[in-house]
């Protein structure tokens, strides 16, 4: 048996490289495994640069949009999701509740520029752990990282500490607890289908969509036609308005058919 020291990296495929760990004031932790999902590529390097300096943590890969982030969760099931808020395409706030269901272990950190009720009452019901904005020094950002691989939700102070916001959630939670149990999604369409909805409000045509999510033209046909029966819509125009109005879909700074070099 290989003795294992402090900053050792095994090698090999990335299931077993999901089981080591580290050494650290005489406590074995494993190394969480970090999705980065950022459209700024020079934000993404940053974030990468911190982490690699890091011993807890590793970058197993980088999405530039909610499609990558999706995919990249269903391969490789990180630890922890650095999220983007504003992301172009699916919005961060739609993609995290997608990734959740992919991925019900991992840990969504979302990222924004600004720090709202808004944006953290939705982040919240999303299920995110935590909400840091993008000017926070990285020694800080670590810290809130360690603390949530140690099992914190960090979001639960921002909450206690904005007497507005916890009356909010709580009416929220009241709610719920009146509700009757919901025999159906409260969202109707797929992971699939809110993909494919988003390609739709990006322009891309069916045979490109296809080639982006790597099915056949009839299959997104087959899609298109789930979702304008399920929204109850004539066309793709009005299942477009129907997806952004909702908050499942939202036009980012630059047309994803550009992430994509379609």
């Amino acid at each position: 048996m290989v003795a294992r020291t402090k900053g050792w990296r095994p090698r090999g495929s990335a299931g077993a490289a999901a089981a080591w760990g580290l050494a650290r004031q005489g406590e074995w932790m494993l190394v969480q495994r970090v999705l980065v999902v950022d459209d700024h590529p020079m934000y993404r390097t940053g974030l990468r640069r911190m982490f690699d300096e890091s011993e807890r943590f590793r970058v197993v890969a980088e999405a530039e949009n909610g499609h990558q982030a999706i995919h990249l969760t269903d391969i490789h099931r990180p630890d922890i999701i650095v999220l983007d808020v504003q992301l172009p395409g699916v919005s961060g706030l739609k993609v995290a509740r997608i990734l959740r269901k992919l991925n019900p272990r991992g840990h969504i950190v979302f990222l924004s520029m600004h720090l709202d009720d808004g944006r953290l009452f939705e982040a919240i019901r999303s299920g995110a752990v935590a909400f840091l904005t993008k000017d926070v020094e990285p020694d800080a950002m670590l810290a809130s990282l360690h603390r949530i691989a140690d099992g914190e939700n960090l979001i639960n102070h921002l909450v206690f500490g904005r007497s507005s916001l916890a009356s909010r959630v709580l009416n929220e939670f009241r709610g719920l607890a009146t509700e009757p149990v919901a025999t159906a999604p409260l969202e109707p369409l797929s992971t699939r289908e809110v993909e494919v909805l988003d390609c739709v409000a990006q322009g891309l045509s069916n045979k490109e969509i296809a080639r982006e999510l790597y099915v056949t033209e009839q299959t997104i046909k087959n899609h298109i036609t789930s979702v304008l029966r399920k929204l109850d819509v004539n066309d793709r125009v009005q299942a477009v308005l129907y997806g952004v109005r909702n908050g499942w879909i939202e036009i980012g700074p630059r047309p994803y058919a550009a992430t994509v070099g379609g």
